[in-house]
């Protein structure tokens, strides 16, 4: 069973204001990038593909979707205690995962407006898209007398700088990840509608579609891009990238296992669905995946995940600053020798095994 912290109530920046959650590796991160060096992106050997998805994107299937409904307007206080707190800390963390894409693509979209209007086009699109799922998770913290301010949000969050390959490589696992975190809960709560608690589920199924078109633009440009997968640096990097999205999954959802339960989920065996299909999925863009059917491959994560329990704890323990860092450094060091023992597993050829890959 996972180590689980009650969650902690909401700290406020004003009367049902939200207090932004404290920025740690584990947190949303907002992003910024080389946008130069996007617009001069070479996209001629994979144009026609992303043309196709750009004009799949400006269909817009899900513009009538998020809209709420008559089951929203009732009131919500019945939702109490730990299930309430850890669906509010759900809300905000999906809030400003989605928020952050938003900024992201909005401002690429208007850095290359004149200069690749292919790529433009597709991010603008992407934040309208972002914008619309942040806005909706904001009004459902709304029922439950809370939002995020997130004109704050924008001024006051730490901007990280990755420049391009990064980026779609993360962007990428992000959605394709994303895709698979909505959709298995969608299908596990419309076979258990008992656990159904509140009526945002419902629109998981449409939601994680956006994801999944999201992610397949940054496939085809990654793909367009030979130097993110035809060479041995680029290897390196995928199987770190997946390493880093797949050890953040698992220390997230374990951290968090009381919401998990709280909608009939198991969090240890929803981990392991979403890595692996999320895996398998990443096959179709990357040069290599990761072996996760190797029996030491969630068992380290889950101990990474024992660990970092641990290492809550003494964060919230009244002991000085000094004492915490030297009570946590043998703890964090045991996680990056987890971490590294996962980097050096072989990895799976998938460029050999692509055709089979559906």
């Amino acid at each position: 069973m996972a180590n689980t912290l009650h969650t902690l109530e909401p700290e406020l920046l004003e009367p049902g204001v939200k207090a932004p959650v404290k920025e740690t590796l584990l947190t949303p991160r907002f992003y910024t990038t080389d946008f130069e060096a996007v617009a001069q992106m070479d996209i001629l050997a994979h144009e026609p593909e992303l043309r196709a998805i750009v004009e799949e994107l400006r269909a817009d299937y899900n513009r009538h979707h998020f809209v709420r409904d008559s089951e929203f307007e009732q009131s919500w206080e019945h939702i109490d205690g730990e299930t309430r707190r850890s669906f509010i800390e759900f809300l905000e963390r999906s809030c400003t995962s989605e928020f952050s894409g938003f900024l992201l693509f909005k401002e690429l979209s208007r850095r290359l407006k004149d200069r690749n209007p292919i790529l433009a086009d597709a991010f603008h699109f992407m934040a309208r898209d972002e914008a619309r799922h942040a806005g909706f998770l904001n009004k459902a913290m709304s029922d439950f007398n809370l939002s995020l301010d997130l004109r704050y949000l924008t001024k006051n969050r730490t901007y990280t700088f990755f420049p391009p390959e990064w980026i779609i490589y993360t962007v990428y696992l992000s959605e394709k990840i994303g895709y698979w975190r909505y959709i298995l809960m969608f299908r596990h709560l419309e076979s258990h509608p008992d656990k159904r608690f509140y009526p945002l589920f419902r629109y998981f199924e449409s939601w994680c579609q956006d994801e999944n078109r999201h992610g397949d633009f940054f496939k085809a440009l990654l793909r367009s891009q030979p130097k993110l997968w035809n060479n041995w640096k680029s290897r390196l990097w995928v199987r770190f990238f997946l390493l880093s999205v797949f050890a953040t999954h698992t220390l997230t959802v374990l951290e968090r296992a009381a919401f998990y339960r709280s909608v009939g989920i198991n969090p240890y065996e929803y981990n392991v669905q979403v890595i692996e299909k999320t895996n398998e999925t990443a096959a179709r863009a990357f040069p290599v995946i990761l072996n996760t059917k190797h029996p030491d491959f969630f068992e380290r994560l889950e101990q990474c995940s024992d660990i970092q329990f641990k290492m809550a704890l003494i964060d919230r323990s009244d002991r000085p600053q000094i004492v915490k860092f030297f009570q946590k450094l043998p703890l964090l060091l045991s996680i990056l020798g987890h971490l590294l023992r996962l980097y050096l597993m072989k990895p799976i050829n998938a460029e050999s095994s692509r055709e089979v890959v559906c």
